[in-house]
């Protein structure tokens, strides 16, 4: 423990933001540099409690105080070895993760954690700043073969983790440019693309290969890939939108809300979209359909492009400003945030259904929808919770853009899971146990893919969590750490 009193003396501080006025005007991150006297201060407010709970919250397993504690003693070149040891990716999670570890926090009881997440930026920042962070190939080569499907954080974790391992790896990827929602989900305001291309760079000089372009399944036959690979690791996301069934969702003007980031991330990377295809928000009013972190993506983005105006709504209740007794600490709290999307302007509106939307010439024009009350209905197999309209709160909302941020129903269809014959559950993601084994022998799966829509730290765990299982099961060793 570096400072017993740290957290007594010191209150909780985040890195400042840039202005409004300025960074709507550009894509730029949102977060200004954090000094480092700053860092290790902050650093300095880990109680070392005992019993770490923000380690049991974070699903890496990060042994965040034993980094925290290096921090403030000056030595961040053995926290960034501490923090690798358990995270492939820090420059990601620091970023982009909600931090169920701050949630977890003992001084979270009364909502004031341990900044976790700006450490952790800060240490892997300075990693790269100076040096410290290289190429690791294997001096060892296995002989055998694994191709990952799927380029987001879980198979890149995947990759990562096997090529150190000595093994030939080939990640495909559909799309033209390796990363999956890091490059074109993930707007740059929120993580700049350079992280993700100085990573890549790294995996390529630690052997791994990207075969992009290639849409397994339909451009490469699964019967191929069993044979030319000793493994297979499906790590294709959960990218199956949350439709929303309504009258008037065939109208120009609704998209979903990938869609829409996707496009936007290309133009930032200097790919020419030609004028009819482009969703643009400018002189637009828009609403979003949803009050996630995809919604708030949306939010930032309209507000660059130059939206009139800009409305989020959200089907559930505004919740609460601290945490409900439902769920206490160290759980993660269903409380109201703020994103610095949400800073930027735009309404958000709450407990309202849309039941339809209505146009002109085949273009929108307007949202019609109601407020709602939710209701439990008690079933033979278990309650469920409802959203029942409430009479004489009808509503309109002038709309000329519509972007659907739902949510994810889990992966895209594709016959690339008969082929390959492994077991889906009931929303389409891949049945594997926790080791990541599927229902075929040498197919595993690992991320969204395999427990649906969730969070980044989750995916690269699971990356990581596959690694080990297809390593102990092609060479018969425990070479790779064990994830927790």
């Amino acid at each position: 423990m570096g400072k017993p009193t740290g957290f007594l003396e010191l209150p909780r501080e985040t890195p400042h933001k840039r202005s409004v006025e300025e960074r709507v005007h550009d894509y730029r991150e949102v977060y200004e540099p954090f000094d480092e006297s700053l860092v290790r201060a902050q650093a300095s407010r880990c109680m070392d409690c005992g019993v770490p709970f923000c380690q049991e919250g974070c699903p890496l397993g990060n042994r965040i105080p034993d980094w925290n504690d290096l921090v403030y003693r000056g030595r961040l070149r053995e926290a960034l070895d501490r923090l690798h040891a358990t995270n492939n990716f820090p420059e990601f999670t620091g970023r982009l993760c909600p931090a169920p570890c701050e949630a977890a926090c003992v001084l979270g009881i009364d909502d004031a954690p341990v900044t976790i997440k700006v450490v952790e930026q800060q240490i892997v920042d300075r990693g790269f700043e100076e040096g410290w962070i290289v190429p690791e190939p294997s001096e060892v080569r296995s002989g055998k073969r694994v191709a990952i499907i799927g380029s987001g954080p879980a198979g890149l974790a995947c990759a990562q983790e096997l090529a150190r391992a000595g093994h030939d790896v080939v990640v495909f990827e559909k799309a033209d440019r390796p990363g999956g929602l890091l490059r074109y989900g993930i707007p740059d305001f929120k993580m700049s693309k350079a992280l993700l291309d100085r990573r890549l760079a790294q995996l390529e000089a630690e052997g791994v290969v990207f075969r992009c372009g290639v849409a397994v399944g339909t451009d490469v036959r699964a019967d191929e890939l069993a044979s030319e690979f000793d493994a297979i690791c499906l790590a294709v996301g959960a990218l199956a939108p949350r439709e929303v069934d309504v009258p008037g969702r065939e109208l120009r003007g609704v998209h979903f809300a990938m869609e829409y980031l996707e496009q936007q991330n290309r133009v930032q990377a200097g790919e020419p979209i030609p004028v009819d295809e482009r969703i643009d928000a400018h002189g637009r009013r828009v609403v979003i359909l949803g009050g996630g972190d995809t919604g708030a993506d949306c939010l930032g983005t309209a507000h660059r492009q130059g939206a009139r105006e800009v409305v989020q709504l959200e089907i559930a209740a505004k919740p609460p400003e601290s945490r409900s007794p439902s769920d206490p600490w160290p759980l993660w709290p269903n409380v109201f945030r703020v994103s610095p999307a949400h800073e930027e302007g735009g309404r958000r509106d709450f407990a309202i259904m849309t039941t339809r939307l209505e146009g002109e010439d085949g273009a929108l024009k307007k949202l019609c929808g109601v407020h709602v009350r939710e209701v439990t209905e008690r079933g033979p197999t278990g309650d469920r919770k409802l959203f029942e309209p409430i009479l004489g709160s009808e509503l309109e909302i002038e709309a000329d853009l519509l972007l659907i941020a739902a949510g994810f129903t889990g992966p895209e269809p594709s016959p690339l899971f008969a082929d390959l014959g492994v077991a889906l559950d009931t929303r389409g993601c891949v049945r594997a146990d926790a080791a990541g084994r599927t229902s075929q022998r040498t197919i595993y799966a690992a991320g969204d893919a395999k427990r649906g829509a969730s969070l980044i730290v989750w995916a690269i765990a699971e990356g990581r969590r596959v690694a080990r299982t297809i390593d102990e099961e092609l060479s018969g060793r425990y070479a790779l750490p064990v994830v927790a």
